[in-house]
């Protein structure tokens, strides 16, 4: 048990924090949606009927789109783009998918290779592009999952206030929706571009995602 709590601190420190901090939101949105059905004179609704409601499902739906977005975008770009001096960035002479030697597949793989690095063909492309399909996929899951939850609160705001609800397409149309997706979208991107030009500069002793501490600021290589 020791041995697998240090092998998997990280995503399990990670996985805690991210169930007190979804417990918290469904607390604080809950006063929070209650607040504004008391201020139409509505009942307050209980915590189970909350964690139910489009409200909630939209609120948590439209932060996860954004950051498997990033993540997808993140995974794909860096193959391509560089930042140079930045860890976050290949070094100059590795841009593009790399050679199968670099890349330890087929002829080049080890007895310790994933089985679909080894296998060669259409086995080996979709492994080698696992990552970010599977980043894409989770955010055009999540996207779908906002589209609806939102179209869902949406109408049912309109109905309280006696307008009219939206389609499906109507909605994805609305401002409402496009302004929760753009509000997440940019600060992602500003924040994934703040780290890829700030680790350049700057160093965080310890850490994969820095240079070594004493790495000269043009040094690509996280190496050093």
């Amino acid at each position: 048990m020791r041995r697998f709590l240090r092998d998997n601190a990280l995503s399990l420190a990670f996985g805690l924090l991210f169930l007190l901090s979804l417990a918290g939101q469904a607390f604080a949105g809950l006063a929070d949606y209650n607040d504004g059905r008391l201020s139409h004179a509505a009942e307050p609704i209980g915590l189970l009927d909350y964690l139910a409601s489009a409200d909630f499902a939209v609120d948590v739906a439209e932060n996860w789109q954004s950051e498997y977005l990033q993540f997808f975008l993140y995974v794909f770009a860096t193959v391509w783009l560089l930042q140079r001096g930045s860890p976050e960035s290949k070094p100059a002479g590795r841009v593009g998918l790399e050679t199968d030697e670099e890349q330890q597949v087929g002829r080049y793989s080890t007895a310790d290779s994933p089985k679909w690095a080894r296998a060669g063909g259409w086995r080996t492309g979709i492994f080698s592009m696992s990552l970010g399909l599977v980043m894409l996929g989770l955010f055009l899951l999540s996207w779908l999952a906002q589209s609806v939850a939102g179209m869902s609160a949406y109408n049912a705001e309109q109905l309280t206030e006696f307008g009219d609800p939206e389609s499906w397409f109507g909605y994805l149309a609305s401002s409402d929706f496009w302004n929760r997706t753009l509000q997440n979208w940019q600060s992602e991107f500003l924040a994934i571009g703040s780290m890829a030009v700030f680790s350049v500069y700057l160093r965080q002793r310890g850490s994969p995602e820095s240079k070594p501490v004493g790495a000269p600021h043009h040094v690509t290589d996280e190496s050093g």
